[in-house]
């Protein structure tokens, strides 16, 4: 074998080894028995340090060493040579034992932060999130970005992005944004969701599978389960998705299951013989909240979708929807109201929450924001920014699982993949004409098989801001989206 070979099976080794770790946290929050926190911690930490030691051998640095000086390598073998470098450059900047730590304190967080949330007590959660942001603090400091940590998160998510960068996108968003929500908010025309009650828990789990199934999810690579909150982890081979249910509000499992499918898509979509290199692995977290939010709006909410979808749901929940006329029932699937939270939000309003979290972020790394008054912030800004204060800290700054694992600076990502989706949506539409026709078939291999060409088989050729460019001529902006908006809900709100 060449250097190069050796090398990136080398690379999927310490891949494979990396998502042992994935399946201990996924395990974690669908099996776990809740007396077993203490135990798991200590296993993810083991866990960790030994991909960490496997990563940062000295031999992987010789290969790279070498790598960069062999002029024979064709570009994509660069780029592999290239991120795999940058990685490398990054772990052995890192102590094993911060890394030991880390995990450790991330799994003790996510038990604290469920059980706070179910408490409504932000004090008892309050100590393992400022060590959260001390590590990050930390992290950020090995790689000597003391100055800027909340940008390096902001790059780990996003290869290219900043905070200024964000910042310039958001605000244009915001100027448009706001008065659209104030202008459908105020429409005399309201959606009726109280329709959407006591809908059989076992009839929603055979409908959504059936749906995400014909979406294009393998179910022979992949599973879908029960968690606090949703989420998709794994790879191409091994894909797993998590949902929850309320017999009184069957839309969030719906529409959750579809966001995440979008996820596991992409993660099936990426080239299985590169998996663990740069051209197997997401182009960064926008990317991967484009595909998610691309399915879950821009498909499943329109006409089309349920032109299809909607004689087998009321065939499903016959008793709950025979009184609902098809006009009010895709009102109440494309609702907008304020809503304290943020994964509950339609997708007119949920930028909001988004915006509302960057400055949160912005201001905890600054030192601005002490933790301990993180609450009240929080319930200042959701004021502000949403135009709704949350009723008590579980729906305010504890709904959210993400700062119990540390990931600060990813909450951009969804305002950014909201952006890109509908650019990309765009791009699908001027290029596959024929898409809401097939769509209204039930056949939705055109979308997906357009991603897979423009955005799944691309791996980490393409970041965000790249990606744009490349597949739809525009540079990220705000500007796709809202048209979308506009097409999309001025029509149903407007008298």
């Amino acid at each position: 074998m060449s250097t190069y070979d050796t090398f990136t099976e080398d690379l999927k080794r310490i891949a494979a080894l990396g998502s042992i770790s994935g399946l201990l946290e996924w395990d974690e929050q669908v099996n776990l028995p809740p007396e077993s926190a203490d135990y798991r911690a200590r296993q993810s930490s083991a866990m960790s340090e030994l991909v960490h030691r496997e990563a940062t051998r000295s031999q992987v640095g010789e290969w790279l060493a070498e790598l960069k000086e062999d002029t024979s390598l064709d570009l994509d073998q660069q780029l592999v040579v290239s991120e795999a470098g940058k990685e490398y450059d990054r772990l052995t900047k890192i102590p094993a034992d911060f890394v030991s730590r880390k995990a450790e304190l991330t799994s003790l967080a996510f038990h604290a932060w469920g059980k706070a949330r179910a408490d409504n007590d932000f004090a008892s959660y309050a100590p393992y999130l400022e060590r959260n942001l001390e590590l990050a603090k930390e992290e950020a400091s090995y790689l000597g970005r003391a100055d800027d940590p909340y940008d390096y998160w902001i790059d780990r998510f996003d290869p290219g992005m900043d905070a200024t960068s964000i910042q310039r996108i958001f605000k244009g968003l915001k100027d448009e944004l706001v008065p659209l929500v104030r202008q459908i908010l105020d429409s005399s025309i309201k959606a009726n969701t109280d329709c959407m009650k006591d809908f059989p828990v076992d009839r929603q789990e055979t409908f959504l599978r059936e749906v995400t199934e014909r979406l294009g999810f393998n179910y022979r690579r992949g599973r879908i389960d029960r968690s606090l909150h949703p989420f998709c982890s794994g790879n191409a081979f091994d894909t797993r998705m998590t949902t929850r249910f309320f017999k009184d509000n069957p839309l969030d499992s719906l529409f959750s299951s579809i966001h995440e499918t979008g996820h596991g898509l992409y993660e099936q979509g990426l080239p299985h013989e590169h998996i663990g290199t740069a051209l197997g692995e997401a182009a960064g977290m926008a990317v991967h909240e484009s595909q998610s939010r691309l399915w879950e709006n821009q498909v499943a909410r329109s006409p089309e979708f349920w032109k299809f979808w909607e004689p087998v749901y009321r065939e499903t929940f016959d008793q709950q929807l025979s009184g609902v006329s098809s006009h009010d029932f895709y009102l109440a699937v494309n609702s907008v109201a304020l809503n304290p939270i943020r994964v509950d939000s339609d997708e007119v309003t949920y930028n909001l929450h988004i915006l509302l979290r960057f400055e949160l972020e912005k201001a905890l790394f600054d030192g601005s924001l002490a933790v301990s008054d993180l609450p009240e912030e929080w319930n200042r800004l959701s004021e502000q920014i949403v135009g709704l204060r949350p009723r008590n800290d579980s729906e305010g700054v504890l709904q959210d699982v993400h700062w119990s694992g540390a990931a600060f600076g990813y909450f951009p990502s969804y305002c950014l993949g909201n952006l890109l989706a509908a650019q990309l949506w765009y791009a699908l539409l001027e290029q596959v004409p024929s898409v809401p026709e097939e769509m209204a078939k039930g056949n939705f291999s055109p979308v997906l098989d357009w991603l897979r060409t423009n955005v799944h088989q691309h791996g980490r050729r393409r970041f965000a801001l790249e990606l744009s460019k490349a597949v739809t001529g525009q540079d990220l902006s705000h500007v796709s989206l809202i048209r979308y908006l506009r097409e999309r809900y001025l029509p149903l709100y407007s008298s």
